[in-house]
């Protein structure tokens, strides 16, 4: 694929292990629609098909989606680490097109980090309202991070909802309904993943996700955010 002909949103995951093996992953994904490009023209397996996956609270229509998206766009993550578990430590590059990462680290880390791109880029409603971060893809990011972006994400939203005369949501309340509805879909996958009988490290890779999912949430619910207070003193005052 022409990365640069084709205006795609290009990172590339590279895994380099202690007996020196490396494992590459790309990521291709279309700009406007913020949808991942998929490169394999093979069927997907039959466990990602609707009926095997579905989350409790799909949305969608069986008769439509014969294949559940987040599924097809885990299966090669699943497959590129099924022999290796999640606390091998390894050196992770991620390279975009502004600029490269690196983190010495469990490889649990680095699935995470990939799976919470192929997940939000899937076409799955759910989780397709985070994919504007991927926009802005932050690697290994702490959980402090993934609440200041997830929180400046959606008040971004809400205040262009405000620019169109629709109403805000400054409570952020569609964003706690948001994250709840991630965090049972989260519990599904891990589940799903763990009946294929695979390694650990894509399972632990979703626990990881749903803990974030859970810190997040949490705050929401203590309408909690003192931890950004002191960062906003300036504007506050």
């Amino acid at each position: 694929m022409d990365i640069k002909e084709n205006n795609v949103i290009y990172i590339k995951y590279r895994f380099c292990f202690e007996n020196r093996e490396e494992k590459v992953f790309d990521v291709y994904i279309e700009p406007k629609t913020m949808i991942l490009i998929r490169t394999d023209r093979e069927p997907p397996p039959a466990w990602t098909r609707m009926e095997n996956f579905k989350c409790p609270h799909c949305p969608l229509d069986e008769e439509e989606y014969l294949y559940c998206p987040v599924a097809v766009n885990l299966k090669d993550v699943i497959n590129f680490f099924s022999s290796t578990a999640s606390y091998e430590r390894v050196k992770i590059y991620v390279e975009t097109d502004d600029r490269t990462y690196f983190k010495e680290t469990a490889v649990q880390d680095g699935v995470g980090s990939i799976a919470g791109i192929l997940m939000s880029t899937s076409g799955c409603p759910i989780l397709g309202k985070l994919k504007s971060l991927v926009q802005f893809h932050l690697p290994f990011a702490s959980i402090e991070e993934t609440e200041f972006r997830a929180f400046s994400m959606y008040l971004i939203a809400q205040y262009i909802k405000m620019t169109k005369g629709k109403e805000p949501d400054w409570e952020m309340k569609g964003l706690k309904k948001v994250y709840e509805d991630i965090q049972l879909l989260n519990q599904n996958v891990a589940q799903k993943i763990a009946d294929l009988e695979k390694r650990d490290a894509s399972i632990n890779a979703v626990v990881v996700l749903n803990n974030f999912a859970d810190m997040v949430s949490f705050s929401l619910d203590e309408k909690d955010v003192s931890n950004f207070e002191e960062l906003f003193r300036d504007l506050i005052n």
